[in-house]
């Protein structure tokens, strides 16, 4: 059976591998293990096609020691066992093992006394956070390097490989593509070089040749088979909770192009629940009192994009996004309940003041609750000197403003004058 391009064109040696100079280059950490034959177990964690079981194939095609591909989730314990009795006579066996954040605790038992006595160089491959997704007894005995997605020079050079190559490429074809489509297929998939490989095999075993034996690859090909730009976006991953955070972060710190492109990562991924729950939350938390109509018209893009659904509730999130963005911004009311949640938390608080306790029932007179309570409403301006925090709270200020807009200025200037009688 064929193998897919981007399986046939991984490489032997260490020199061969895409990207990846901070761990590869000369003098980088894996480069010098590999020169050194002191390899370590390690992690290599990063989105899809960037290059870790290349990186994988590499130092064990460098170093020349056998080299085995098994994933944690679907291969048993006794795919294992055949890995360690294989080593046992060999000496020393890399082992791949895909998605090994999913390795459970009877493999992960087995497997460990075996990293231990260097029988076994693990090498484990993950697109998810390895601080959060793999247990202590595994990050405790491996390296973690995190593989990151291939610049488009990275892209473009491993796909002037496969067209040249004879033997594993796709070399025996007369293949002709210009700069400007290879430049499409490297760009568009974001780095990840399988995508981009897999899809430009696609284009050339599905071309028909012309009259001269010439495949000829046009930008309206490429842009066939590649179907859509594939998405750093994955909602079970850390890059799903990287796009949320930067969405959040570039409109607290007022870059509207920033949060539009990320709002558009959200929206391309089909993500519209997760999108408007974001936004309520930064619309309340980053912009508040600095322009509360804001928060309102948020509101209301939210519900107007959960009615008609994608792909036009893009329009009204980015109505919002915009707004929100380009608005001033206030967490007052955000750190006065933070301050005030911290002050509960740590055990600071005390009983309610007897007048403001409840009353409406038979005999409260009798315990003194709500007996010297004033209605504020029968007083000039609606306002009457009153004590309302516990005791030991009663000159606590969690409000501390710090006005961007007239609506919090105005709100501050009320408690100003509040607090000085």
């Amino acid at each position: 059976m064929q193998q897919p391009l981007a399986f046939r064109m991984r490489p032997n040696n260490i020199e061969d591998v895409l990207g990846q100079e901070h761990l590869v280059g000369v003098g980088k950490i894996i480069r010098r293990m590999v020169d050194a034959k002191r390899l370590a177990s390690m992690i290599l964690y990063g989105p899809p096609g960037t290059g870790k079981t290349s990186i994988a194939s590499a130092i064990a095609g460098s170093t020349k020691y056998a080299f085995r591909i098994l994933n944690a989730a679907t291969d048993s314990k006794k795919d294992l066992e055949i890995v360690v009795e294989e080593a046992k006579m060999s000496g020393t066996v890399i082992l791949l093992l895909d998605e090994v954040h999913r390795l459970n605790k009877i493999k992960q038992d087995y497997l460990l006394p075996h990293l231990e006595n260097g029988r076994i160089i693990l090498i484990g491959a993950t697109t998810e956070n390895p601080y959060i997704s793999i247990s202590p007894a595994i990050r405790s005995r491996v390296q973690i390097f995190e593989v990151k997605p291939l610049a488009p020079e990275d892209m473009r050079l491993g796909l002037e490989r496969a067209i040249a190559d004879e033997k594993n490429g796709l070399g025996k074809y007369s293949v002709q593509i210009a700069d400007d489509v290879i430049n499409h297929f490297a760009n568009v998939t974001n780095g990840d070089i399988r995508s981009a490989l897999n899809a430009l095999e696609l284009a050339v075993l599905s071309t028909q040749a012309n009259e001269k034996g010439q495949v000829i690859i046009t930008k309206a090909i490429a842009e066939e088979c590649l179907q859509r730009k594939r998405l750093t976006h994955d909602k079970d991953g850390d890059a799903h909770y990287d796009v949320i955070s930067a969405l959040q972060k570039s409109i607290r710190g007022s870059d509207v192009n920033a949060a539009l492109y990320y709002l558009a990562i959200l929206m391309e991924a089909g993500e519209i629940v997760i999108a408007c729950r974001r936004l309520l939350i930064i619309a309340y938390e980053d912009i508040g009192l600095g322009n509360p109509g804001a928060t309102e018209r948020t509101v209301a893009a939210v519900q107007a994009a959960e009615k008609v659904g994608l792909p036009e509730a893009s329009i009204p999130l980015a109505y919002a996004v915009t707004e929100l963005a380009l608005s001033p911004k206030s967490n007052t009311s955000y750190r006065a309940f933070n301050a005030a949640m911290q002050d509960v938390r740590t055990g600071k608080g005390g009983p309610v003041p007897d007048h403001l306790k409840d009353s409406h029932y038979s005999g409260a007179a009798k315990l003194n609750r709500g007996v010297d309570y004033q209605y504020p409403h029968s007083f000039p301006g609606h306002w009457v000197k009153q004590q309302y925090l516990p005791n030991n709270l009663k000159n606590r200020e969690y409000f501390q403003a710090e006005p961007t807009g007239k609506f919090e200025a105005a709100l501050n200037q009320f408690y100003q004058n509040i607090r000085s009688k």
